[in-house]
């Protein structure tokens, strides 16, 4: 994309004066970006003039485009507010201090830095969403030109990509943007996969290019016959989509049926339907594949028919029916409710499209943890939704897996928390049923309720529901949370073994209020206690800082400096006179990688690092350790041998142990004549890894051997 391009592109779309505007932004940039390189090594103004193609392509208005122009000119050039508020205003300062803003925050780790950074772009987008709409063209931009990265870069932004905007560009219904980030991503997250089904994709179409002109030739003469203007195309279903709806629905790429759909684009409403009419007479729909997404739009407002036909020869092929308006919201979203020229809002629908996030805004504003944030960010934007009706026939459009006390919640806080029961389809039901798509759903209230049950936390799905949920207890119950909250705190703090009085340090729980936006310990009590946060948000803090106070303690006995001795030529770092003993589970073997667990009652149990029971257990209770010295203690290790369906392949294995010198403690066989396969289990006296590994080679290299393992007992 180079000036003279994007001046052709502006030219055709803009007033005059719009015009000189947009190009004096081109000029602008040009001239502060001047001498700046990209790491691709191209100049670095070829980076917003892409950026702004993007946007013009969308008919995005003049100052988002001069924005996109100067997106990077605060934070990469000497330029000043002032400057770009004399010439091109405060509305387009705003734009670009906005954008600069989301890419200038310091966070304490990259998991907090993701969540805030994102917070903070939502509550940007939620002010004008014309900040997210340059962050996507700029983020495209970047997906496309990726390849100068290193592979570690390509595969980290790709995959943020895949997560966020993707998913972002989808909510808002910008399909053309959604669909290429999806591309680019797996391009470089899978990259394998994705050439295996761009092939196949491209047979297919190619294999289907005269039967879909056949489709389109058909349904034109039908259009002309019930004298419907319109226009029919083919679309393409992204490698993405379909890498998604393979692993969806366990199918494999020839089990899909809209890989190639015909799209038909007419006039109104009552020309979509029938047309619909006119194609199922032409062709025999598949049961159950219909989707009228007029009546019922999605959340993003797209609209359409999906049906889902056979041809003549048996192969099914999927055709979608929408208006022209229709089709300019499938492709621009939110986009294609921007009056360019003006800079406004051509339909109040605009509004109403940004409502979902606003709510989830609100809802969010008090979630400080960002593990917190994040889950409930996923649920809102980007778990599939299903739509249930009200008894009064309202569309409410829940994530999967909602329950009517999320359907409650979403009516109302005060339906929500006089909720009793519930009746699905005219039929009571319990209130943790999960709905489905078409489910018409009744509350049943009391004014006798006393309010949500805190189970209900577990059930519900949405963060809306959530946040009420925890909003009451946190209002009606604050003596009642405290008093819960300390009681949870200290008997997890002594099931985990540990007394308040040596966790409660003031520097500690200072660094836990401040974390957390917390004023006191009281707070923290009653926080815990109506689930503001949890029980291990506040001792993980806690312990991990007791940890780390006592391994830098020098302890003394009698004024000198106490000596750790080792015990079976293992040290636990930072602790003395410990009972240690080998996990039993994995064998631990001089030179293996290990860790302790500080059991209750039993001392230190040693386990390798790899070991599977390592996962499963309380990560509070494992502690450094390390081998020390040269270790004469014989240990089993166990070993897995598969080999060939031979004769004598077992006495061959035995024989080696043997000859090594090592002690055989068990040996069992079994052998699989169907698969002409031997699996040989043997458990073996070790004294070092050295030795371990030497025998592991012998008996790799032996004839008939496929591989060899170590395995664990369990």
């Amino acid at each position: 994309m180079d000036k003279k391009t994007l001046f052709d592109q502006i030219d055709k779309q803009y007033s005059d004066s719009s015009k000189e505007f947009i190009k004096t932004a081109y000029f602008f940039a040009e001239k502060a970006h001047d001498k700046q390189l990209r790491a691709s090594g191209e100049p670095y103004i070829i980076h917003p003039t892409e950026v702004a193609s993007i946007l013009v392509s969308l008919k995005m208005d003049p100052d988002t485009i001069a924005a996109a122009l100067l997106h990077d000119v605060l934070e990469d050039t000497p330029t000043t507010r002032e400057e770009i508020i004399e010439k091109f205003g405060e509305n387009v300062l705003n734009l670009v201090e906005s954008v600069t803003k989301l890419d200038s925050i310091n966070f304490q780790n990259k998991k907090d830095n993701e969540a805030q950074s994102l917070k903070k772009m939502l509550f940007a987008m939620a002010k004008d969403i014309r900040v997210l709409m340059i962050k996507l063209a700029d983020r495209l931009h970047n997906m496309r030109s990726l390849a100068s990265l290193s592979e570690e870069r390509r595969i980290a932004i790709s995959q943020e990509t895949l997560d966020i905007y993707a998913p972002l560009a989808g909510r808002l219904g910008i399909s053309n943007i959604k669909c290429e980030l999806e591309d680019l991503s797996m391009m470089y997250i899978m990259p394998e996969k994705y050439n295996e089904l761009l092939k196949l994709s491209q047979k297919a179409t190619f294999e289907r290019k005269g039967f879909i002109d056949e489709v389109v030739g058909r349904i034109k003469e039908k259009l002309d016959e019930l004298g419907i203007k319109g226009e029919i195309n083919g679309r393409k279903k992204h490698i993405y989509s379909i890498y998604r709806k393979m692993l969806r629905h366990n199918c494999t790429f020839d089990e899909i049926y809209d890989l190639i759909a015909v799209r038909i684009i007419v006039e109104t409403k009552q020309d979509c339907y029938s047309m619909l009419g006119a194609v199922h007479t032409m062709w025999k729909p598949m049961p159950g594949r219909f989707k009228d997404y007029i009546a019922t739009p999605k959340p993003n407002f797209y609209q359409s028919l999906h049906t889902t036909v056979f041809s003549k020869g048996g192969a099914p092929f999927e055709i979608q029916i929408r208006t022209y308006d229709m089709h300019n919201i499938a492709e621009y979203g939110i986009a294609a409710h921007w009056k360019y020229k003006e800079g406004i809002i051509k339909t109040d629908k605009f509004q109403e499209k940004l409502a979902w996030l606003r709510e989830m805004l609100d809802v969010q504003k008090d979630v400080n943890d960002s593990d917190e944030f994040m889950d409930h960010l996923k649920i809102d934007l980007f778990t599939d939704e299903v739509f249930v009706f009200t008894p009064g026939g309202d569309i409410i459009d829940l994530p999967m897996g909602a329950t009517p006390i999320d359907f409650a919640y979403s009516i109302h806080s005060a339906v929500g928390n006089k909720c009793v029961g519930a009746k699905v389809n005219s039929k009571i039901a319990p209130l943790n049923t999960v709905l489905n798509t078409g489910d018409m759903v009744e509350i049943i209230t009391s004014n006798a309720s006393k309010g949500p049950s805190r189970d209900w936390l577990k059930t519900v799905k949405t963060s809306s529901a959530k946040a009420k949920i925890r909003s009451f207890f946190k209002k009606e119950m604050q003596e009642d949370n405290i008093k819960r909250g300390k009681e949870i705190i200290e008997h997890e703090a002594k099931r985990r073994g540990y007394e308040l009085s040596e966790l409660y340090q003031k520097n500690w729980i200072d660094a836990v209020l401040e974390k957390y936006s917390l004023s006191s310990i009281e707070d923290m009590y009653a926080s815990v206690g109506y689930g503001g946060i949890t029980v291990n948000q506040v001792l993980a803090k806690l312990i991990d800082a007791y940890k780390k106070n006592i391994k830098n303690k020098t302890e003394f006995i009698n004024g000198e400096t106490k000596r750790r001795e080792p015990v079976n030529n293992v040290l636990v770092k930072g602790y003395d006179n410990f009972l240690i003993r080998m996990g039993r589970c994995c064998n631990p073997l001089p030179n293996d990688e290990i860790i302790g667990y500080i059991s209750r009652g039993r001392g230190v149990a040693i386990h390798r690092k790899d070991c599977p029971n390592i996962k499963k257990i309380e990560q509070e209770r494992l502690i450094e350790a390390n081998w020390s010295g040269v270790n004469n203690t014989a240990f089993v290790a166990s070993l897995k041998v598969i080999a060939e369906y031979r004769t004598g392949v077992f006495s061959q294995i035995t024989s080696i142990i043997s000859n090594c010198n090592f002690p055989l403690v068990s040996a069992n066989m079994k052998a699989d004549r169907e698969k002409l396969m031997t699996v040989i289990n043997v458990s073996v006296e070790i004294r070092s890894a050295e030795d371990l590994t030497a025998l592991i080679q012998k008996i790799e290299s032996a004839p008939y051997v496929r591989e060899i393992h170590r395995t664990v007992n369990g």
